[in-house]
């Protein structure tokens, strides 16, 4: 029997369902980067002592390699059931999974806990994007892409305050417990949120709306193989450069500082918590900027400059951090620009969904993003070992590295701003 014709969707509609993609992946995010702000307190209970960057690099890695089996597997799915119903999923399994993370009782169960935030963590992002990109206009498509995006700054800052200021006054168990809080949209989410009228639309034509789960990932790897890699490559540059850096940019001030001695660690350390968060309030403005700028440029003129301005402010950082501790007020521009740089994460959803049909939409995206995501397991490994041998500031170099390549490779891309979504 056919499904039901979507009903149109009005500007309330789509704004609505913004807001609850939002929140989401805000949370989302929150869940999956909370760990880096935790992790000194946990390595201090748990008596981790020279382990430390290497238990850290381990725990990070692992929730990220576990986001790309969430993205293959929720991508799939959505294209099966709908972008609303796995959204409630993917939501609930990541935040009960954060809170059950404030039980651990040592290393491999907080392995096990982080593996399943990150479970939940890869299926969301695309569900939330592909679903953003099938419901506004073409023309504001990259604003919408961009505003959702936003929370992923937001989502940090929240992971900073709580690691950084309510830790030392509640502990990190409680800080964990308390996460699970973002399970409760999932209320929200399966009463409010409406459903992308092009897979209702494809649904409408067929009892299942599209290929066999299977079979999703055979078109994929078969018949859209070349824009999966190259998304895949791109992802992998630029996600590299996000994590080496704000995952480790405590212990690079924690570097600095012990270099500089008691008397720079003292007035320094009352102001490193704003250096982070100024980082994020600069992605946050970047990503607001990225949308309106990538659809009057175009996708790859953005995602260059914006790789630049990073590259640019990860070099000061690596090359100059001493230099700059000695004078904290270049601080400011150095992290305003990684902060600003950042910004071009916003340009993945609205790239991504442009370069697959329908059928695969989310499917394509889910794997493309988290598989590179899933790749940052190896490059937190390598940022372990060379923090360990180097130094933290040796890894931020290999963060901007990664930029450059990011504001090179984007030009293998075919310009995608304005172009109707395919629904074949």
């Amino acid at each position: 029997m056919n499904a039901e014709l979507p009903a149109p969707l009005s500007p309330a509609d789509r704004w609505r369902s913004y807001i609850l993609c939002l929140l989401g992946w805000m949370f989302d995010f929150y869940d999956l980067v909370l760990f880096a702000y935790l992790a000194k307190a946990i390595g201090r209970d748990w008596n981790w002592g020279a382990s430390f960057n290497h238990n850290k690099a381990w725990l990070v890695g692992l929730a990220l390699a576990a986001s790309g089996a969430g993205g293959i597997i929720f991508g799939g799915l959505s294209d099966r059931f709908g972008r609303k119903r796995v959204m409630a999923w993917t939501i609930l399994i990541y935040s009960l999974s954060t809170g059950l993370c404030g039980l651990s009782t040592g290393i491999m169960a907080l392995g096990l806990f982080r593996a399943m935030t990150g479970l939940g963590v890869g299926g969301e992002w695309a569900t939330g994007h592909a679903l953003m990109a099938e419901i506004f206009p073409k023309e504001r498509r990259g604003l919408a892409s961009a505003l959702l995006q936003a929370g992923e700054p937001i989502g940090v800052a929240l992971a900073v305050i709580a690691g950084l200021w309510l830790e030392p006054r509640i502990g990190w168990r409680w800080v964990f417990l308390l996460s699970a809080l973002p399970a409760l949209l999932v209320v929200w989410v399966r009463r409010d949120l409406r459903e992308s009228p092009l897979w209702m639309n494809l649904r409408a034509q067929g009892a299942k709306g599209g290929p066999g789960f299977i079979e999703q990932y055979r078109v994929l790897l078969t018949k859209h193989w070349k824009p999966a890699l190259q998304g895949w490559i791109l992802g992998c540059t630029k996600l590299g450069t996000y994590w080496l850096t704000y995952v480790w940019l405590p212990e690079y001030f924690a570097e600095l500082e012990h270099a500089a001695g008691a008397a720079a660690s003292a007035s320094f350390s009352a102001v490193r918590l704003k250096f982070i968060l100024l980082a994020q309030a600069g992605q946050l403005v970047g990503m607001l900027l990225f949308g309106p700028i990538s659809d009057r440029i175009g996708r790859r003129p953005a995602f260059t400059a914006y790789s630049l301005l990073t590259a640019a402010g990860l070099i000061a950082l690596s090359r100059f951090g001493p230099q700059m501790l000695a004078e904290p007020l270049w601080f400011w521009p150095a992290m305003a620009a990684v902060g600003l740089g950042s910004g071009c994460t916003a340009g993945f959803g609205a790239l991504l969904a442009e370069l697959f049909p329908t059928r695969i939409r989310n499917t394509a995206m889910g794997t493309v993003y988290n598989m590179a995501r899933a790749f940052q397991f190896v490059t937190q490994l390598l940022m372990g070992l060379i923090a360990t041998r180097a130094g933290v500031s040796e890894g931020i170099g290999l963060a901007a590295g990664f930029a450059l390549i990011t504001a090179a490779w984007v030009w293998t891309f075919p310009e995608t701003r304005g172009i109707v979504l395919r629904q074949e």
